[in-house]
């Protein structure tokens, strides 16, 4: 579950400015996304906006749809490219504003990613579901914590640097908090790493 500030989108991810010498867009724009977006779930929020899109029946008027399309990671994550799609998707999300400025948007409901190999073919699929809470802040920081079942993408710096698999299933607390820069400050999982996703597909 994940996503951010308004940038346009083709594909799922968010396209930003190539920066020389640094690395590829798509890791550039998980590191902004906050990355608890069990593998892009979230890639619909951008600042706390939501998509425009049918009220979830029966959840109440401000509950809408997250659409969450197939993409690509690069090479950067596991050494290989991974082509992450969204077999089974109702989530919904809603946003919801505080007197401090804060904008706190909510995401529950159903998530099923399937991550495949694109050297390989392998695949595997996992329940993502969450839920999860991301949290903005005036100053452009930005808290996501989720519970249940997330996946957490990390660049391979922050995960050495975290202790946690660039690309991960996870269960228990999952909160990570991110500068207004992008620059991720704390990663705390108060549970365990189900699936090791980089290991499961080489």
């Amino acid at each position: 579950m994940l996503r951010w500030h308004q940038q346009s989108m083709a594909g799922g991810v968010p396209h930003l400015p190539t920066l020389a010498g640094s690395l590829p867009v798509e890791v550039i724009a998980m590191r902004r996304l906050g990355v608890i977006v069990a593998l892009g779930a979230l890639l619909g929020l951008f600042g706390g906006v939501v998509t425009a899109s049918p009220t979830l029946a029966g959840r109440g008027p401000k509950w809408q749809f997250q659409p969450a399309g197939p993409f690509t990671l690069p090479a950067d994550f596991c050494g290989f490219q991974i082509g992450v799609s969204f077999p089974v998707n109702q989530e919904y999300g809603k946003v919801l504003k505080s007197s401090d400025g804060s904008v706190v948007t909510l995401v529950t409901g159903s998530l099923t990613a399937s991550v495949t190999n694109l050297n390989t073919g392998k695949t595997i699929t996992e329940n993502i579901s969450g839920p999860g809470k991301l949290t903005t802040y005036p100053d452009g920081s930005f808290t996501v914590a989720g519970k249940g079942h997330e996946a957490p993408i990390l660049t391979p710096a922050d995960a050495q640097r975290f202790g946690l698999p660039p690309l991960s299933v996870t269960a228990g607390a999952l909160t990570i908090s991110i500068a207004p820069d992008g620059t991720f400050t704390s990663v705390s999982l108060q549970g365990h790493v189900l699936v090791d996703v980089c290991a499961a597909l080489s």
